[in-house]
């Protein structure tokens, strides 16, 4: 009782929302547009890009950002003076460079052409003449050697760093010298027959990062253009009265608006782009032009001999319950994704812009289309032309015209058999499915075949889950052209023999004169190549036949010969002494840590960071490892994946909560299969087809979630509450009631993905998979599993069908007692 009353209730103040819109619809579609001027105006004067890519991609809390504060507060690097880089620090404005010879050619045998380029890089203004040259790519050792001589190499890498003294005039002369850098490199490129030259600057990553935006520009056009054309002619009917192409362009033009104004909310916010929010609009027109296609199946549900307002009232209460609580799980969904809990900030930035898009998006439905939808209505109560908006002829005078004339004023009713009262039937979508389509899906020979389809989705799906990989590698989210996945490609391929450098900070005393404090710190570095300050230390002290075994001798000869050797000396910045009173000690210390690594560097430098870590803890010497790039690789595959988990857990508390508020809790059971089905399907499948776990896939995984609500929740609750004799007549019955909104809208929201193939950028392509395989899993379900596997399991039909035997039983009853009321009564047939 409760559940009839709730939703009794809820389709009454749906109805009631739908009358005062038909009755003031000048007002409803003034005010989102005055809105829209006003944000959108907003949104063009204050646009300004994010510039922090770290910020964006990287973990917001992690332990190698205060392994990094700990690190710098160690050793700080002093960028007035004239001393070469460590690996260990952030590189501030840099260039690099990397020099590939052709292939089989020895790069070690062209010193006149790298020397060349290496002055021109110098004689640069506002350049620095300190640089790194100190790896060799592709490199083959001679055989037999016990020292690894080189016999040749392939490439070299060369690393040009800045003076910048943290001020923003020094600054912008930097980011000058980066500009000038990248051309001239382009100019000697063209100059150089036998070399490949590769640059990258400082600002590289974040240009290339951005440059996607610009890119897809002309390309998000053409696909508003094809969604407009695809919405009109699905909208369309043979019949000029009751077709709405006009709707179709007004609904998609709806949630244009609305997302217009959602980004001038964001930008008047002190918001700033990114290219990650290239996604919003393609998500945000998956569940509005939904929306809309259920509110002009609805007003073809309601009956034609009522008035227009009575009409949208109707379809208000028939639709917009069940498009409430898909928006208001969209909005759970996406609101957990925006908690404190995600710790990806670009992540947490879509999820805020995507919940407020969402709310406008609600508000401009009902609003706005709502208007265009009164006035629609009002134009076909009145006979006119749904296109040309001019009185339909009357058909005396229709029969006296030509036939192409005939054609566009025909409203349909010489068309309309006797089988189909319903003008609104021949729609061409309701007439496939009606007619071909529910018959051939529910014949008992095609069963078979779905199942066994079902079973290769979820085999392969189920395969793909156990090949997931994290996308840590910010190269997923540039252009796929830009210079930097050039660079990146060729430093892969060349360099990735090693590891990065790994400091290794010791931040306590220690007796390192202690035999056993040495044992430890080999054990340790076991396996690494290792450069020490204590390493070298002792082979001095071995090579002079010196002994040094107490604290004092230790520290003596460190202080006073070994580091004021000049071969030495840079080992001064290494070490950190104290001195209390007359007695010298060292509180902290630094060495450096190179391990061998596959082609997957990346996968390799995080398994190493998870071994030591654990190590700091058993171990009686407290030490820390950094790298700079551990502030993207830490705790990244967890940071990502929990949005999706969390927007999950949302999703799945909530419909467990309304389980027993829904009209039939059924329904409930049912979707929560469904879709949990289709959102491993698109993982699993997602991943086969070489998607890592990056901040676009998760966040197209979170639209997973709510896309297939969207679309599957209308079908399943119209499916439990049928009251036809069998279940195959009921998933009948359903689809032709919703399928040809939601193949109206998933055929819409895929044809708009097409231009994203053509705009050459990583992270188009995977927003270009990822939403692919949404609505075609989506689609899937509902056209083809769903009403097959429904017909095998709960709910059962037979209690209606008794109900039903039991009216008909009591009908005949009565009216066989009239007739011996009424012996003289005749009847005529």
């Amino acid at each position: 009782m409760l559940r009839q009353a709730l939703h009794g209730g809820l389709r009454a103040s749906c109805r009631r929302l739908g009358l005062f819109v038909s009755r003031h619809p000048v007002f409803f579609l003034t005010v989102p547009a005055v809105l829209t001027l006003v944000f959108g105006f907003s949104a063009l004067s204050r646009f300004e890009p994010e510039r922090d890519l770290e910020r964006l991609v990287a973990p917001s809390h992690s332990l190698a950002k205060i392994e990094r504060t700990l690190a710098d507060s160690l050793f700080p690097l002093d960028r007035a003076k004239a001393q070469l880089y460590s690996d260990l620090h952030p590189p501030g404005r840099y260039g690099r460079l990397i020099l590939l010879a052709k292939p089989g050619a020895n790069i070690l045998h062209r010193p006149a052409a790298l020397l060349r380029i290496h002055r021109a890089v110098l004689e640069m203004k506002d350049g620095r003449s300190s640089f790194i040259g100190h790896q060799l790519g592709g490199v083959m050792e001679v055989p037999n050697s016990k020292d690894q001589r080189v016999k040749s190499a392939r490439a070299i890498q060369i690393t040009y760093y800045l003076q910048t003294y943290h001020s923003a005039a020094q600054d912008l002369i930097g980011e000058k010298w980066e500009n000038e850098f990248c051309k001239l490199m382009r100019k000697l490129q063209l100059s150089q027959e036998d070399l490949q030259l590769y640059a990258l600057a400082s600002f590289s990553l974040w240009r290339d990062f951005h440059r996607t935006s610009f890119l897809a520009r002309s390309k998000i056009l053409v696909s508003l253009m094809l969604i407009l054309l695809t919405a009109i002619l699905s909208s369309s009917m043979k019949d000029c009265l009751r077709s709405k192409p006009f709707l179709g362009l007004l609904g998609v033009l709806t949630v244009c608006i609305s997302s217009v104004t959602a980004a001038g909310i964001f930008f008047i916010t002190d918001g700033k782009y990114n290219s990650t929010l290239l996604g919003i609009p393609f998500f945000a027109m998956g569940h509005g032009t939904k929306g809309v296609f259920e509110l002009l199946s609805g007003w073809r549900r309601t009956r034609e001999n009522l008035p227009f307002k009575d009409r949208v009232a109707e379809a208000y209460s028939d639709v917009m319950v069940s498009y409430t609580m898909t928006t208001s799980l969209y909005f759970i969904a996406f609101g957990m994704g925006a908690s404190p809990f995600t710790n990806i900030e670009a992540v947490k930035i879509f999820c805020q812009n995507m919940c407020v898009s969402i709310l406008l998006n609600y508000f401009y439905i009902f609003s706005f289309f709502g208007s265009c939808l009164v006035f629609a209505g009002q134009l076909e109560q009145n006979r006119y032309h749904s296109i040309f908006c001019c009185k339909i002829p009357s058909t005396e005078y229709l029969e006296r015209k030509p036939v192409w004339f005939q054609t566009m004023m025909s409203d349909g009713h010489q068309h309309t058999s006797h089988h189909e009262t319903d003008p609104y039937q021949n729609h061409f979508i309701q007439h496939f499915l009606r007619e071909h389509y529910n018959e051939w899906i529910t014949n008992i020979y095609v069963k078979p075949f779905v199942v066994i389809l079902y079973l290769i989705y979820a085999s392969f799906s189920f395969m793909g889950c156990l090949q997931i990989s994290d996308g840590a590698n910010i190269i997923n989210l540039l252009s796929s052209d830009s210079p930097s996945v050039s660079y990146a490609i060729i430093q892969q391929k060349y360099f990735s023999n090693y590891s990065p450098v790994i400091g290794f900070y010791i931040y306590e005393p220690l007796e390192y004169w202690n035999g056993t404090v040495q044992d430890d710190l080999k054990k340790l570095s076991e396996g690494f190549n290792t450069l020490s300050w204590l390493q070298q230390y002792y082979q001095f002290l071995r090579a002079g036949n010196i002994s040094a075994a107490n604290k004092s001798d230790f520290l003596s000869i460190l202080q006073n010969s070994f580091l004021r050797k000049p071969e030495f000396q840079h080992f001064k910045n290494d070490i950190i002494f104290s001195k209390a009173g007359d007695e010298n000690s060292i509180i902290a210390s630094r060495m450096y840590l190179v391990a061998r690594t596959s082609e997957k560097t990346q996968r390799d430098v995080i398994e190493l960071l998870e071994k030591l870590r654990p190590l700091s803890l058993k171990q009686s010497i407290k030490f820390i490892v950094f790298n700079p790039t551990f502030v993207f690789m830490d705790q990244y595959s967890l940071s990502v994946t929990m949005p999706v988990l969390i927007s999950g857990f949302g999703i799945l508390l909530v419909l467990l909560l309304t389980f027993f508020l829904v009209i039939h809790p059924l329904g409930n059971f049912w979707l929560i299969l469904t879709v949990t089905s289709i959102e491993l399907g698109v993982l699993g499948l997602m991943t086969l087809w070489n998607v890592d776990m990056d901040c676009i896939s998760i966040l197209c995984l979170i639209y997973t979630l709510n896309f297939s609500i969207d679309h599957c929740a209308p079908l399943l609750y119209t499916f439990v509450l049928a009251t036809e004799h069998t279940r195959t007549q009921c998933i009948k019955s359903a689809l032709q009631e919703h399928g040809t909104a939601i193949l109206q809208n998933v055929t819409s929201f895929l044809i708009g993905l097409v231009p994203l193939l053509f705009v050459p950028s990583n992270l188009t392509f995977t927003l270009f998979k990822c939403l692919l395989l949404t609505g075609s899993c989506t689609l899937l379900h509902c056209f083809v599993i769903l009403p097959v596997f429904l017909t095998f399991f709960p709910p059962s039909k037979k209690h209606h069908k008794k109900k039903k035997r039991a009216k008909r039983k009591e009908r005949e009853e009565i009216e066989c007692i009239e007739i011996q009321e009424n012996p003289d009564h005749v009847t005529t047939v």
